[in-house]
């Protein structure tokens, strides 16, 4: 599953804007298109929202994909 950082850097460039056009298109500034294309953890939901918003998308749950560690049991689930 795509990040949404890799999914706007895909389609933006499949539409093919520049981080520049992008930024002024979407309204948002160049410095958070590149935060956001390079997944920095620390960006704003409503701007994230207004970069999908320019696709038709919004972001949504879903659910979590959760690295095992090995003090987990390696999958041995003994929880009822």
């Amino acid at each position: 599953m795509m990040t949404i950082g890799e999914y706007i850097k895909f389609r933006r460039r499949q539409t093919g804007l520049t981080q520049e056009e992008f930024a002024f298109r979407s309204g948002l500034g160049l410095r958070f298109v590149r935060d956001l294309e390079q997944n920095k953890p620390t960006v704003r939901l409503d701007k994230v929202n207004q970069a999908l918003g320019m696709f038709g998308m919004q972001a949504g749950p879903v659910p979590a994909q959760r690295k095992q560690t090995e003090s987990e049991g390696g999958g041995n689930d003994t929880t009822s």
